[in-house]
């Protein structure tokens, strides 16, 4: 059930320590429910919806989407956080915790924008070809069975909506020029790398280098995976997550 409070629309489920979970550029709710379900036992997991579409034209940005977590984390009174983060929202991710450190306990990034990206399109030439969004959306996946009718729908409807496409080119110019490689040394706190070693979108040399530049990080591939590691292989995602986390809070 999604909850509404003074502008925030999330996702709450669960007790204990709290696992933050930020969806990507085209992302659903839908593509964590494993996460939600598998971790909702152990912790409090949340999982805002990002106001991609509802943030005026010039704050449509990587910087403003972070000042709106900060707002939200806030407003929750939500302390001691793991931070888990596919695609975009592992870029937000990153920058809520350079200015955020005291904040955060752990963060998980997989297929993590912030260093590079082969971004889904700087236009959309076809957008009303529903194969051709087939298509670019199967690129997603090492497997591009999980490119569903569902999802395909859903991308297919933003990017038709004039006001919600805008809004995602606004957003994915920004994350390329907001480039963190400079950043990234700063970040103390552990970081467990998740990657699809076919990861099409953010490549394996991009989690290689989150690697050599976070001082504090761990990297896990998982094989015959695309950019979302969380819905093509959620299994074998959940249980390299779920060790990592025990211990990193349990040494906090």
């Amino acid at each position: 059930m999604v909850k509404e409070e003074s502008g925030h629309r999330y996702i709450e489920q669960g007790e204990g320590p709290v696992l933050l979970v930020l969806h990507g550029l085209f992302g659903a709710l839908s593509n964590f429910k494993d996460v939600l379900n598998e971790f909702s036992t152990d912790y409090k997991v949340v999982i805002p919806i990002m106001p991609i579409y509802e943030l005026p034209l010039l704050k449509t940005n990587v910087r403003e989407l972070a000042a709106y977590i900060d707002e939200f984390v806030s407003f929750k009174g939500y302390t001691d956080l793991s931070l888990l983060g596919n695609s975009l929202g592992g870029h937000v991710s990153l920058v809520y915790t350079v200015a955020h450190q005291e904040n955060v306990k752990a963060l998980v990034l997989t297929g993590s924008s912030g260093l590079y990206e082969n971004a889904f399109g700087g236009s959309f030439p076809r957008r009303e070809d529903k194969e051709y969004i087939r298509k670019k959306v199967e690129t997603t996946f090492y497997d591009p069975k999980n490119a569903t009718d569902e999802l395909v729908e859903e991308v297919f409807g933003i990017i038709n909506d004039r006001n919600k496409l805008i809004r995602v080119l606004a957003i994915a110019k920004s994350a390329i020029r907001h480039n963190m490689k400079d950043d990234l040394p700063s970040i103390e706190v552990p970081v467990c790398l998740i990657w699809g070693k076919n990861d099409g979108v953010t490549p394996p040399q991009v989690a290689e280098e989150f690697h050599s530049l976070l001082p504090n990080s761990e990297l896990n591939w998982i094989d015959q995976c695309g950019h979302a590691p969380m819905m093509e292989h959620p299994a074998e995602f959940n249980q390299i997550l779920a060790p990592w986390l025990k211990k990193v809070i349990a040494s906090k």
